[in-house]
């Protein structure tokens, strides 16, 4: 069982409230009857509020695997952040499909999603609504209502950290938005909830923001490795603006490629290292890799139970014949598979060689031929809900296995590609003992090692597929390649046709949801929807 203070402050009712919000984006808070007045009144209070912050990210409530439950056509198992975020990301690439005909689903991989897709709906009204308690919390943790509540001095010293926390986890929330959506509604905690129709924000102005806000915070963020785990410290902040700055050419128009360096550099002289070996990341026991986990979601198969993160992740992807005790779980939904771009991009789909090709094939057809047939496409093996010592997680049904939002091996594969893009700061050298470490873990010795004239952007590409594939960056790590839309690399499916096709280079964006368009008269929907 995995403990930490936030796991521990979730026991006491937090699931009341963590639904996500179909009414207005930005502008409804979920209550539970408490007024603010009651729950930030005392310390605790601002415990528990704090962790309802934390846990937004893994809870939902609990109603069932699949369905239709609510007004945006997903139930509340479907609703789960990470769920909705992971289909956004991997299902629209080579990386994933899913044989499931639920509303809207098929339409990632087809690459003819429309501005009323329930996913879509789902990820932006659950990011709105993680920033929403963020506001909140920001806002009631302010000097003056501490001050004003006669919070005790050390417990306000305590509060202000969590502030900063809240501020970093609204600035992660903000880079979805920027990344999926572009131009997002905008508020603040200095907007009052429930009293306004957010205005948008431009993608180069919430750039700037999400960079502003990451930097005021690094003087209020723990020191990396010293927060609690699953907690965000100063690594975090690093790691997030990294990710950002490899991206900023897409976002602003504008390369960061030498802040990119900067700040994966920062995070990868902060004392972390690799995890021996990489079918450790993702088991029941993975709390473990804290020498290279900068940031997680925790999932705990009692105590964070629902059909979303890595319980989704583990059990969609076992079916057919597959025998569903083997990965730790109590049955397999049948669902996700990869195409042949993915497996294709390994020397072998064993694992013989780099053990990171991680793919179920007995029984499986590597072609596609019908995205609804769960045998067409390998299985992917990455997410099992056993221990290292191979011993079940505490519960079948629920898995243990924590997400990594940011981990180690992201900073190095960022750093050599703003290398190789002509940033300053890094040598190619270094670029290459990093890719190189990486290498030689998924090889378990030396001879998957590159020399330095095979280290080209290209590869980087495909080296971050064989290290973070179902990790949620396929789709933005295409878009910055200029390949997601267009005929410069095809996959089974793509745009709808069995060989690949491109689309149109607006789908590089998703849609705003048209009800939040109809709702909120400052929004204009992003072009070609």
């Amino acid at each position: 069982m995995k403990n930490n203070i936030i796991k521990q402050w979730l026991v006491g009712g937090l699931t009341a409230g963590l639904l996500v919000s179909c009414t207005k984006n930005l502008d409804i808070l979920p209550t539970n009857g408490n007024t603010a007045a009651t729950v930030y009144s005392t310390s605790f209070g601002y415990k528990e509020a704090f962790a309802k912050v934390y846990g937004s990210f893994a809870l939902t409530g609990n109603s069932g695997p699949a369905g239709n439950g609510d007004v945006q056509g997903i139930d509340e198992g479907t609703s789960d952040f990470f769920r909705l975020y992971w289909k956004a990301q991997e299902l629209s690439t080579d990386e994933a499909v899913v044989a499931w005909g639920d509303p809207g689903i098929q339409d990632f991989h087809k690459m003819n999603w429309t501005s009323d897709n329930p996913m879509l709906k789902g990820v932006y009204y659950r990011s709105a609504y993680q920033i929403t308690l963020c506001n909140d919390f920001i806002n009631q943790a302010s000097d003056a209502n501490l001050a004003s509540r006669g919070i005790p001095s050390a417990s306000a010293d305590s509060i202000r950290k969590y502030r900063a926390e809240a501020r970093f986890l609204r600035a992660y929330q903000y880079s979805i938005l920027m990344d999926l959506f572009g131009n997002p509604p905008f508020a603040t905690e200095n907007d009052a909830i429930g009293t306004f129709l957010p205005k948008q924000i431009k993608r180069a102005d919430l750039f700037t923001y999400i960079e502003s806000e990451l930097k005021a915070i690094d003087a209020d963020l723990l020191a990396p490795k010293t927060n609690e785990y699953g907690r965000a410290d100063k690594a975090a902040a690093w790691a997030l603006l990294a990710r950002i700055y490899l991206n900023a050419q897409v976002y602003t128009g504008t390369a960061r490629w030498t802040d990119a360096i900067t700040y994966a550099s920062k995070v990868i002289n902060a004392g972390y290292s690799l995890t021996t070996n990489y079918k450790w990341l993702m088991l029941a026991d993975n709390n473990l890799n804290t020498n290279e986990f900068i940031l997680t979601i925790n999932y705990d198969g009692t105590k964070t139970q629902g059909y979303g993160g890595t319980t989704f992740l583990t059990h969609a992807a076992v079916g057919g014949s597959m025998t569903a005790a083997n990965y730790g779980i109590d049955g397999g939904w049948g669902g996700t598979r990869c195409t042949k771009k993915l497996v294709q991009l390994f020397p072998d789909a064993t694992g013989t060689a780099d053990k990171r090709s991680q793919f179920y094939t007995n029984g499986q057809n590597m072609d596609i031929n019908d995205l609804t047939v769960f045998t067409d496409g390998y299985a992917v093996t990455k997410y099992v809900n056993k221990t290292r010592a191979g011993a079940n997680g505490s519960n079948q049904t629920f898995v243990d296995i924590d997400m990594p939002i940011f981990r180690l091996p992201e900073m190095y594969l960022i750093y050599a590609e703003a290398v190789l893009r002509g940033g300053s700061g890094g040598d190619v050298l270094t670029a290459l003992g990093y890719i190189n470490a990486l290498r030689t873990r998924a090889y378990g010795n030396t001879s998957g090692n590159i020399l330095g004239t095979q280290l080209t952007t290209d590869f980087i590409l495909d080296e971050r597929a064989r290290e973070l594939y179902w990790e949620g960056f396929r789709r933005t790590d295409l878009i910055r390649y200029g390949k997601f839309t267009t005929a410069a690399y095809l996959w089974p499916w793509k745009g709808g046709v069995k060989d690949g096709s491109a689309v149109s280079d607006f789908r590089n964006l998703y849609p705003l949801p048209s009800s939040d368009v109809s709702a909120n008269s400052n929004l204009t929907q992003n072009p070609g929807y």
